[in-house]
């Protein structure tokens, strides 16, 4: 293939962004629904029920984060070696939080006891918020910078904490987070269970769709008046080998708004996910929650696109040292690296679609309190 290497990084930059879009979408409603978990099921018959709407492919969906990650190391190994050693703490939380879930799946309804099936269903919910919030956390601290640095020798020093992260912005970006899969996760149950828990969910999507919608616009008002933004504005090109100490970055407020600027086009995301966030809950309140499930994932996926295309060419500023933050074109792999990926890519990517596409077809209608009933304990 005669792919240069800037036209690469631009290939695996999509990629990236494409896969967490993917995660967001695919698990968001994952998540959703388990932090919607004491809101929209009030027996445990009714919470049986929301349960087993992802409980055939909450796994699957999981998948998404694996490419994610995997992604990341391989494509983008300083990105990989910054975040997920400086974000340790955070990232074990979402762990222990990921945990959680597929033990409260496997264990919730092994026990006919009140007691037990209350602690695993809050075991649920904790995995379905924690993670839903640090991840947002993570964004928003990425707009921030995250406090690391480099010595000539690319020896990687970090002086964050925990605590450093959760910050007023990072915070209110993980309200987002959290707004956008619990209005996803209200569309999913919305669509897939049935009688109280589809009806209260259905009531939900416009209220979590209106909070997505305020905190998106503060968020993006915060980036405009609030935050320093970072601009590379001299830099080897992009077919340069990848060395993060050969350019210089500059930092201004509202700096993260310029490629609205330079590259209007990139407004269709935050107008996506303004549009779908907007029209999911008229959608439900319609009786059409196919449509509103569509409009939600619309706006989940404009959110995560937004965050991703204003930060271009960034995928982690530094707020020790500007100079050293790592954006597309010098934080890659080598173009053998990425062009051997690229192709393994091509060939797997449409089997893992294809093969969601069949489960998801397999596995389509609702999930009814009577099923769930007749079943017993052969599902959760």
């Amino acid at each position: 293939m005669s792919l240069d290497y800037e036209t690469l990084r631009l290939i695996w930059w999509a990629l990236l962004g494409a896969l967490l879009i993917g995660f967001a979408v695919m698990d968001g409603f994952d998540l959703g629904v388990g932090l919607l978990l004491p809101v929209v099921a009030r027996t445990d018959a009714e919470r049986r029920v929301a349960i087993n709407t992802v409980g055939p492919v909450w796994e699957g969906n999981q998948v998404w984060l694996i490419l994610g990650a995997g992604a990341i190391f391989a494509a983008w190994p300083p990105l990989y070696a910054v975040a997920f050693s400086g974000f340790y703490l955070a990232m074990f939380l979402v762990l222990c939080a990921l945990i959680l879930r597929p033990v409260g799946f496997k264990f919730r309804s092994k026990v006919a006891d009140r007691r037990w099936r209350t602690a695993w269903d809050g075991a649920l919910f904790v995995g379905g918020l924690v993670p839903a919030l640090i991840f947002g956390v993570a964004v928003g601290n990425a707009f921030l910078g995250a406090p690391f640095r480099f010595d000539a020798d690319l020896r990687l020093t970090y002086e964050g904490g925990l605590l450093d992260l959760l910050n007023p912005f990072a915070l209110l970006c993980g309200l987002v987070s959290v707004a956008m899969l619990a209005m996803h996760g209200a569309s999913y149950l919305a669509l897939k269970a049935d009688g109280p828990v589809a009806a209260r969910a259905a009531g939900l999507i416009g209220k979590a769709a209106l909070a997505t919608l305020v905190l998106f616009s503060l968020a993006g008002l915060a980036l405009a008046f609030g935050v320093d933004g970072h601009a590379v504005v001299q830099g080897p090109g992009g077919n340069a080998p990848s060395n993060p100490l050969m350019k210089r970055v500059v930092t201004e407020t509202g700096g993260w708004l310029r490629n609205y600027g330079e590259r209007p086009w990139i407004a269709a995301a935050p107008l996506l996910a303004y549009l779908g966030a907007a029209l999911a809950g008229p959608l439900a309140e319609r009786d059409r929650p196919g449509l509103a499930f569509v409009a939600s994932g619309t706006a989940v996926a404009g959110i995560v696109a937004t965050a991703g295309l204003s930060l271009f060419p960034f995928l982690l500023p530094s707020s020790l040292d500007p100079n050293v933050g790592l954006t597309v074109f010098d934080a890659s792999s080598s173009r053998t690296t990425l062009l051997i990926m690229l192709g393994a890519t091509v060939l797997f990517l449409p089997l893992v679609l294809a093969y969601t596409a069949w489960v998801y077809r397999v596995l389509r209608g609702r999930v009814t309190a009577a099923w769930v009933e007749a079943q017993g304990k052969a599902v959760y």
